[in-house]
């Protein structure tokens, strides 16, 4: 790293410029392979590599081995990630210290009290979001591409990508790249349930979540149905909670 020498500014360097640049772009294109990283940024294939294997030094980028049609049997291909350690030095620097907050919490309240902090906690999310998805119009995937513009304000890294249009079965599958809370989650998954329910009110539709960063994954996926999409009514109830039910709704299914 640069360093100022007798009082004057450091430069930056040009080579940790473009490894940032190099880390946002698996940050939010991964998995990605170094070809497609390359053609990106505009940079050779040495170049690419060589600040490749810094980044994995440093853990905070991984390899994916991913299986590529093209690619022939036994061959998978190699896609690069942003590691746990990578998103954690991403993310909010008092994360213990919310952890430990949070423990008590647990410990004076049980799961219960986990469970209205968060929805406290995803209702300012709510409230800021709201009138950009409903700038949207009716359409439920024009109202999952605005949240991910909403949620990319905020750092989540976030797309909303179009699966089999015109169909019974179309979908937005709407993933987030980053997470600053991650390792929150982790320990309290109770968060991310919160962020599914608000999602679903945002949107208008039952959703479902397919994968969670503090589950393992390597971006977090919500499937929206676009289909057969009913836009069902928004209740303004935010950290109102009713007796625990033995139900479990769909978009809960892979909780983390």
């Amino acid at each position: 790293m640069t360093q100022a020498v007798s009082g004057v500014a450091a430069v930056p360097d040009p080579d940790e410029r473009t490894r940032d640049r190099v880390l946002t772009a698996v940050l939010e294109r991964g998995p990605v392979s170094a070809a497609q990283l390359g053609r990106l940024l505009g940079l050779t294939p040495a170049a690419v590599r060589r600040h490749l294997d810094t980044l994995s030094r440093q853990g905070v980028i991984e390899v994916k081995l991913t299986s590529n049609a093209h690619a022939g049997a036994g061959r998978p291909a190699r896609r690069y990630v942003v590691s746990k350690q990578g998103q954690s030095e991403i993310g909010d620097d008092y994360l213990e210290i919310a952890r430990l907050a949070l423990t008590e919490i647990a410990g004076g309240q049980g799961e219960q009290g986990i469970v209205d902090f968060a929805e406290r906690r995803f209702a300012k999310m709510e409230e800021k979001y709201q009138p950009l998805v409903d700038a949207a119009g009716p359409d439920v995937a024009a109202r999952s591409k605005a949240l991910a513009s909403a949620l990319n304000t905020d750092r989540f890294v976030a797309t909303s990508n179009s699966l089999n249009p015109h169909s019974a079965m179309a979908a937005e599958q709407l993933c987030q790249g980053h997470c600053p809370i991650q390792e929150l989650a982790t320990t309290f998954p109770e968060f991310c349930d919160a962020e599914t329910e608000v999602f679903a009110r945002l949107l208008g539709v039952d959703v479902r979540r397919l994968s969670t960063l503090a589950s393992g994954g390597h971006v977090c996926t919500t499937h929206v149905p676009t289909g057969r999409a009913v836009v069902r009514k928004r209740v303004n109830t935010p950290a109102v909670h009713a007796a625990p039910s033995n139900n479990i709704s769909n978009h809960q299914q892979e909780r983390p």
